[in-house]
C-alpha cells in the first residue's frame, strides 16, 4: 500500500497538482519520509491536523475574494468599487504590485497572480486522502468520523467552486486517484465542461450535507467549520452559475473558442430553462432548513447627540412602517441592521445570517478597511466608489436619485440636486445623518447608503481614540485638504470613499476584526428570486434529501419571499406590481439589488460575468466627483466628471482568469482560456 501511495504522489507531483511544501503534513513530505497513512489516520491528533491542513487552502491567496487588493486577490473590485494604492510602484521588484488599471485592462500576464490554481488542487488532493482514510480511525465515534468526512468533502467541493468561479471549466480529478501505471500522456487531464464541474459540486455538496452533523454551529471554536447549510448554499451558487447566460445557451465567439484539447465545447450552447429551476430548488433547500434569517438590530428612539444617532427612520410606508419584523421595520433599525453585519459588532456565532465564513480571513478585511480610511491617524485613503455605485442606491422612499446615471446615457431627464446642508438643518434634525456643508445629492438616501458610502463630508467616528477631539471627524475630499487630491496615490480618484466594513470604534492601528461574509442568507434569498424569475414552465424538483418535491415556477408570491425580507431590512418599500409582472424589469431590479446589498463582498465581479453584462457595464466610462476642485468651488466638485485615470474596458478574455504556462506544461491536455497565450 505504501509503495502505491508514494508512486501516486509522484504522479500527481509531475502533473503539477501538488507543489512542494515544508510542512510535515504535505503529501510530498510523506513521499520522502515514507510515512504510512495508517500512522496518520489511526491517531486522532494527526488526523485532525491533516484536516486542518486541508482547511488551510481555503484561506489566504485561495480565498481570493475580500482583500485589500494589489496582492493578486482583486475580485472585490469592479465597476462599483476600485482600489488606488497600487498606481505607483514603490519598488520595481514588487512583482505582486497589481494596480486597478492593470487588473481591469487584463495587462497582467498568465504567470502573475495565479496561486489559486495550484493551491486549490493541492487542497483537493489533501481532502481526498482524508475522505478515503478517515474511516480507519477508531479513536473517533461513528458520528465524528462521518462529520469529519463531510467537512473534508465540503472543502474539496468548495475548492472546485473557487476554481469554477475564477477559471471556468477546470479538470476534475478522479475521486479514487490516478492510475500510476499509465503513461505520462495518459495521466494528463483535460478540462471538464462548466456543467460537469457544477454538477460535481452539486452532488458532492449534497453528500457533504448528508454527512455533516450540524445545520449551524453555535460555538466560537467551530464556527468556521462547514455545516449542512453551508454545503447546500454553495450548491445553490454553483447551480445558478451553471444556469446563467455565460454557461447556459452561450454561442458567442468566446464560447465557441472555449474548448478542450479534443475540440469539445465547454460552455453549453444549448439553453436549458430547467437549470434555473434546479438552482431555485437548491436555494429553497437552504430556506427550508428554517435555521437562517436576516440579522436585525432593534429600534431605539434614543438620540444622544449629533454624532450618536442610532436610527435613520424610513419615511412612512403603507405596507411596512406599522408592522414588526419580519413583516415590517417598525421595531428594527434598518441602518444598524445592515451596518453591523460587516463591522465586527456582531459575532459570527450570534449572526443568524452568516451561512459560511472563512473566519481566518478577518485580517484581510481589516486591511481593506485601513485602505478605505482617511489619512487621519494613518489611513491609506485610496479605496473608493464610482458614481454609478452611488447612483444605484435608492432614495429613502424607494425612488431613484435625481440625475441618476445621467452621464452614462441612462438618465430619465432629471437633473442632479444642487445646494448644501446648513447648520440650521443639522440643528433641526433634517437630512440625518448628514452634517453641515454636505451636498444635497446625498440627502434622504436609503439606510444602506449611509452604512456603505463615505461621501464628501461624511463623519468618521474613531470612537476608540483617547482624545475627544479626535472623534467624530467630518472628512472632506476637496483639493487642498488633507484627504483631497494630491500628486500621490493617497487620494480618492472619484472623491467618494467606502464606509462599509468600518466600525465606529475603528481607527488606524486599532481595527476590529470582521468575519468575511463568504455566503450570507440575503445572498441566497436574492438568488432564489432571480432563478424563479427566469422561468416560464413549471418544474417538479426533489429536495436535496428526497423528503419533499417542490413545484418550481415563476410564482410572484414565491419571488417575494426572496425580495421582501431584503427590502424590509433595508427600510425600503417593496417593488411595484409592474416590476414583478415583467420578467425583464424584475431582472434589472434584482441585479441592482445585488449590486447594492452585496457591495464589496466579491460578488458583482462574478455576477457581471455570469450574466454576460461585463461587456457593457465594465466598458462604461467611470465617473466621479471633480476632485481637482477646492472647497470654494464645491458645486463644481459635485458635478460628475469622467475619471480617465480609472480604466473602463472589457474584452472577452476577461470572462475567466488565465492558466499559468507552468500548469499548461505540466499537463499537456490542458487548454488555455481564449485570448491568453499558451506558451512563454
Amino acid at each position: 500500500m505504501i509503495k502505491k501511495f508514494s508512486i501516486l504522489l509522484l504522479a500527481l507531483f509531475i502533473l503539477g497538482l501538488i507543489p512542494s511544501c515544508s510542512d510535515y503534513l504535505d503529501s510530498d513530505r510523506y513521499f520522502r519520509d515514507r510515512t504510512s497513512l495508517e500512522t496518520v489516520f489511526t491517531d486522532r491528533e494527526r488526523t485532525e491536523e491533516w484536516l486542518a491542513y486541508a482547511y488551510s487552502f481555503l484561506t489566504g491567496a485561495t480565498a481570493d475574494i475580500i482583500a485589500k487588493a494589489g496582492n493578486g486577490s482583486p475580485h472585490v473590485y469592479d465597476d462599483a468599487m476600485y482600489f488606488g494604492d497600487r498606481d505607483v510602484k514603490y519598488d520595481p521588484k514588487d512583482a505582486w504590485d497589481l494596480s486597478y488599471n492593470k487588473f481591469r485592462l487584463g495587462e497582467y500576464n498568465e504567470n502573475e497572480y495565479n496561486d489559486v490554481w495550484p493551491r486549490c488542487y493541492k487542497g483537493i488532493y489533501q481532502a481526498s486522502v482524508f475522505i478515503h482514510n478517515i474511516d480507519m480511525n477508531l479513536t473517533m465515534t461513528t458520528e465524528e468520523r462521518l462529520d469529519y468526512k463531510g467537512q473534508a468533502r465540503f472543502v474539496r467541493a468548495y475548492l472546485y467552486w473557487i476554481l469554477l468561479r475564477k477559471y471556468g471549466p477546470v479538470p476534475i480529478m478522479p475521486d479514487e486517484g490516478i492510475d500510476y501505471t499509465l503513461s505520462y500522456d495518459d495521466l494528463a487531464t483535460p478540462r471538464s465542461s462548466y456543467e460537469e464541474v457544477a454538477e460535481l459540486i452539486s452532488n458532492e455538496m449534497v453528500q457533504a450535507a448528508k454527512e455533516l452533523q450540524y445545520i449551524r454551529r453555535n460555538d466560537n471554536e467551530n464556527i468556521s467549520r462547514p455545516t449542512k447549510g453551508a454545503a447546500l448554499a454553495t450548491r445553490a451558487y454553483a447551480l445558478i452559475f451553471a444556469a446563467s447566460p455565460l454557461a447556459n445557451g452561450n454561442d458567442d465567439e468566446f464560447a465557441r473558442a472555449m474548448v478542450d484539447d479534443q475540440g469539445r465545447r465547454l460552455l453549453s450552447q444549448e439553453y436549458s430553462e430547467e437549470k434555473w429551476a434546479k438552482a431555485a430548488a437548491a436555494a429553497r433547500d437552504v430556506m427550508e432548513l428554517g435555521t437562517y434569517d436576516l440579522y436585525t438590530a432593534a429600534f431605539t428612539s434614543t438620540d444622544n447627540g449629533p454624532h450618536d444617532r442610532p436610527t435613520i427612520v424610513p419615511p412612512a410606508d403603507a405596507e411596512f412602517s406599522n408592522q414588526d419584523w419580519p413583516n415590517g421595520w417598525r421595531n428594527i433599525d434598518p441602518f444598524k441592521s445592515y451596518r453591523n453585519l460587516f463591522t465586527g459588532a456582531v459575532s459570527p456565532v450570534d449572526n443568524p445570517e452568516l451561512i459560511f465564513s472563512r473566519i481566518h480571513n478577518t485580517s484581510e478585511v481589516a486591511a481593506m478597511v485601513i485602505h478605505q480610511m482617511p489619512r487621519d491617524f494613518g489611513g491609506w485613503n485610496t479605496h473608493g466608489l464610482t458614481q454609478k455605485m452611488v447612483d444605484a442606491y435608492y432614495m429613502n422612499d424607494g425612488a431613484d436619485v435625481p440625475g441618476k446615471d445621467k452621464e452614462i446615457g441612462r438618465g430619465d431627464g432629471s437633473e442632479r440636486l444642487t445646494g448644501f446642508t446648513t447648520q440650521e438643518d443639522v440643528a433641526a434634525g433634517r437630512y440625518r445623518p448628514l452634517g453641515r456643508d454636505v451636498s444635497l445629492q446625498y440627502a434622504n438616501r436609503e439606510p444602506r447608503f449611509y452604512a456603505s458610502v463615505a461621501y464628501n463630508g461624511a463623519v468618521w467616528h474613531y470612537l476608540s481614540r483617547p482624545e475627544p477631539g479626535d472623534r467624530h471627524r467630518q472628512t472632506f475630499y476637496y483639493r487642498g485638504g488633507g484627504n483631497g487630491f494630491m500628486n500621490s496615490p493617497f487620494h480618492l480618484r472619484t472623491g467618494i470613499g467606502v464606509m462599509k466594513f468600518v466600525d465606529p470604534q475603528d481607527a488606524p492601528g486599532n481595527i476590529r476584526l470582521k468575519a468575511e461574509p463568504a455566503i450570507r442568507y440575503a445572498d441566497i434569498l436574492l438568488l432564489y428570486a432571480e432563478a424563479l424569475n427566469e422561468l416560464d414552465a413549471t418544474y417538479s424538483i426533489e429536495s436535496w434529501d428526497g423528503s419533499a418535491t417542490y413545484s418550481i415556477s415563476r410564482d410572484i408570491e414565491e419571488i417575494k419571499k426572496g425580495v421582501r425580507p431584503v427590502r424590509i431590512r433595508a427600510g425600503l418599500p417593496d417593488y411595484a406590481s409592474g416590476t414583478y409582472n415583467s420578467k425583464d424589469v424584475l431582472r434589472s431590479a434584482l441585479k441592482r439589488e445585488r449590486m447594492i446589498e452585496l457591495l464589496g463582498e466579491g460578488k458583482r465581479y462574478f455576477d457581471l460575468r455570469r450574466w454576460k453584462d461585463a461587456a457593457v457595464e465594465e466598458a462604461l466610462q467611470i465617473y466621479g466627483c471633480n476632485v481637482i476642485m477646492n472647497a470654494e468651488r464645491r458645486e463644481e466638485f459635485h458635478q460628475p466628471v469622467a475619471i480617465f485615470n480609472l480604466a473602463s474596458t472589457f474584452s472577452p478574455k476577461l470572462y475567466f482568469w488565465p492558466i499559468s504556462h507552468s500548469e499548461l506544461k505540466h499537463n499537456n491536455r490542458l487548454t488555455q482560456t481564449p485570448g491568453w497565450t499558451s506558451y512563454d
